[in-house]
């Protein structure tokens, strides 16, 4: 019955459009054009609409298929912007970073919008399941809350990511958080909570999606939060506050569970991509945990296009951003991982750069078929997260060969041959910094890391880079490290939100 409902669910997603963004208070957001807030949530068919808005907004181009995954690493060390380039994220890159910039605004509000609809649903379904009388929708209903719970944590703990300093147990109490909306009706006030009391919000309602969903009903490939959703969400939580116990615990279930396992560079689906190279070309894979459902008629935004730009002319591309050669000589000969996230190719502009450009988002098979290009369907969870995760708090732990054997797993499960690897004390961090950028280069984590571990970077000209940012040493604890609370916030009518160091 559950699948049933579910497929519904992917029929109606369809027929889904894009979000339109207003930039009002991000805090006072409608459930959208779903169910009239006036109706309120009388049926199960409401419930599935409002759920159905929910997954909607995050498919926003301010969030996976856009600004929230790229901007992190456009910000960092990831990338060079080219001689000649749009322009695109230009700001970000030279980390001219204001509190009116468009991609900044643009992932706070999407965000919100996302906890908006949330509430809704949350405030209205107490109601609606007392007037339910048979079992099959009660459990129904239920499934649907637990959804919910994990879309709201997962809003969560991005912005919290983004606009909050890294967590220490010592400190976070009396570190600024967010803004803890957790009804849609009631009014509350405008005003930031602590880091500790934003994290456990989040622990909050994972711990309630765990509740109510079934891990018999966690699959790959899965658009809609699952069990395993939830789980995977807490270790990467656990991680972030240094609560390394459990991020072990919970990105163990997921390594154990018979519903995921790693893409594999050793062995093909078709005559020409392995399991690895097809994750990405065609965007199915045993070890997306969520992934983001899209179709031929509502889909995200193109994410490839500032690294390909092929559509000025059909026939050239012109990247705005290619990858920062340090990150290339990281991948050894073997390692599949650079031939499906990376492809030398002929740019269009006067000074003829020749350059491995990024691939990985180069478009989905059928979508390109469609003409539709640079749009892949975005992976917020994948299993290969939860390695990292796992290995790196058990060097946390102090735990070495059990790090090492999950290193190993991974990079064996990419490498053409060989992959193995060993961690101490003394080389664990580089290793497992390296191997995050190898796994999940321009999937929105490396300035997070960088944030978290305490660290900066410097730039090196590369060929053809553009001179303004090629040159740029940020040290660690730069304040532009926390993105600033958007000016509007700040300036909303009844608003009493603090800003971070780096509003200005």
């Amino acid at each position: 019955m559950m699948k049933k409902i579910y497929n519904d669910i992917l029929i109606r997603m369809a027929a889904m459009l894009a979000v339109v963004l207003s930039l009002n208070s991000c805090l006072e957001k409608n459930p959208g054009d779903f169910i009239l807030e006036e109706e309120g949530m009388l049926t199960l068919a409401d419930a599935e609409q409002t759920l159905t808005g929910i997954y909607s907004a995050y498919m926003s181009g301010g969030l996976y298929s856009g600004y929230l995954t790229l901007t992190p690493d456009i910000q960092s060390d990831l990338v060079y912007a080219v001689q000649g380039n749009s322009n695109a994220y230009g700001n970000i890159w030279q980390w001219d970073i204001r509190s009116t910039s468009a991609e900044i605004e643009a992932v706070y509000a999407s965000l919100y919008t996302v906890i908006g609809r949330c509430n809704f649903f949350l405030d209205l379904v107490g109601d609606l399941r007392a007037g339910l009388t048979d079992d099959a929708s009660i459990e129904t209903l239920d499934f649907y809350t637990g959804e919910v719970y994990c879309a709201r944590a997962l809003a969560y703990s991005e912005l919290i990511k983004c606009f909050c300093k890294a967590y220490d147990p010592a400190t976070a109490d009396s570190e600024l958080g967010l803004v803890l909306r957790t009804s849609y009706f009631r009014k509350e006030p405008v005003v930031r909570a602590s880091l500790k009391e934003s994290y456990e919000l989040v622990i909050s309602d994972l711990e309630k999606a765990e509740s109510l969903l079934d891990e018999k009903y966690d699959s790959f490939d899965s658009p809609y939060f699952t069990d395993a959703s939830a789980n995977a969400i807490r270790a990467r939580v656990a991680l972030y506050m240094q609560d390394w116990d459990n991020a072990v615990k919970y990105s163990t279930r997921l390594i154990e569970s018979d519903a995921f396992s790693l893409a594999t560079a050793r062995s093909y689906v078709t005559t020409s991509q392995t399991f690895l190279d097809y994750m990405w070309t065609n965007d199915t894979s045993y070890e997306h945990i969520w992934r983001i459902g899209y179709t031929q008629t509502s889909y995200g935004n193109p994410q490839g296009s500032v690294f390909l730009n092929f559509t000025t002319d059909y026939t050239y591309y012109y990247p705005d951003y290619v990858p920062a050669q340090w990150v290339l000589d990281l991948y050894q000969s073997a390692d599949r991982r650079y031939y499906a996230y990376f492809a030398e190719l002929q740019t269009g502009y006067s000074h003829q750069l020749s350059w491995p450009l990024l691939v990985k988002y180069y478009g989905n098979e059928t979508l390109i078929s469609l003409l539709i290009y640079h749009v892949n369907m975005p992976k917020p969870l994948r299993l290969a997260e939860q390695y990292l995760i796992r290995a790196e708090a058990n060097c946390r732990k102090g735990n070495y060969p059990a790090a090492s054997a999950d290193l190993t797993e991974l990079r064996e499960s990419r490498f053409t041959t060989g992959g193995a690897v060993s961690v101490n004390a003394g080389n664990w961090l580089e290793t497992i910094s390296e191997e995050r950028v190898r796994e999940l280069y321009m999937e929105g984590f490396r300035l997070h890391d960088l944030k978290r571990w305490g660290k900066g970077f410097k730039r090196t000209p590369q060929a053809h880079s553009q001179k303004e940012g090629s040159s740029l040493e940020i040290e660690a604890g730069n304040p532009m490290f926390v993105w600033p609370i958007p000016k509007h916030e700040l300036e909303a009518p009844g608003s009493d939100i603090k800003p971070n160091e780096s509003n200005r």
